[in-house]
């Protein structure tokens, strides 16, 4: 079944084309493959990008927060870096480009989604305090892409490199992998409270 990926703000897509259209926001980039490539430019499938802000470990329902939108920057057919806008009070504004192991694990996974029998809206989802990033398969495939709750049937699926105990390229389903998620976030939860 194919995957329904929302379309992508235009404002968000226009802010990394002009930065990609920079000379200096491209020199200054750290990255090698970007800089290199002879014509590149902003390709779809653009994806939302999701913060987990409460995992919920009792009660409560899980939340995410829409920050931002991942676009793959493509020389020809390969992909080389992405370039992501993020949401401000004046709407939206280029963050920054990279490149690194989670584009092409984000790729792998994207294919790999495809061959399911369900319909999903693909997004990715940020844990920054365990340095995780998991594609979010959203089985509300209409859904508006800054939907903050997770759907019965929504999958997450670690990219590599996942943090130990998750299994890359595995999909789970958030309804069981959100409270692992907020176990191992707690102890970190409670540092913070206690400095």
């Amino acid at each position: 079944m194919p995957l329904h990926v929302p379309p992508a703000p235009a404002p968000a897509l226009h802010s990394v084309s002009t930065a990609l259209a920079s000379p200096a926001a491209v020199r200054e980039a750290r990255t090698p493959s970007l800089r290199s490539a002879r014509a590149p430019i902003p390709a779809e499938p653009a994806l939302p990008v999701h913060v987990l802000v409460r995992a919920a470990a009792r009660g409560g329902a899980p939340r995410t927060r829409l920050t931002g939108w991942r676009f793959p920057i493509t020389d020809g057919e390969r992909t080389v870096a992405a370039g992501e806008a993020v949401v401000t009070a004046d709407g939206w504004s280029f963050s920054h480009f990279f490149e690194g192991p989670y584009l092409a694990a984000t790729e792998v996974a994207l294919r790999q989604a495809g061959q399911l029998t369900a319909p999903y809206q693909p997004r990715l989802l940020s844990v920054p305090e365990l340095y995780m990033l998991t594609l979010w398969l959203h089985a509300d495939a209409a859904a508006d892409a800054a939907t903050e709750l997770f759907a019965p049937g929504d999958l997450l699926v670690p990219l590599a490199p996942a943090p130990p105990g998750f299994a890359p390229h595995r999909p789970y389903r958030a309804a069981d992998l959100l409270p692992v998620l907020a176990l191992r976030l707690a102890p970190a939860a409670s540092l913070k409270a206690t400095a």
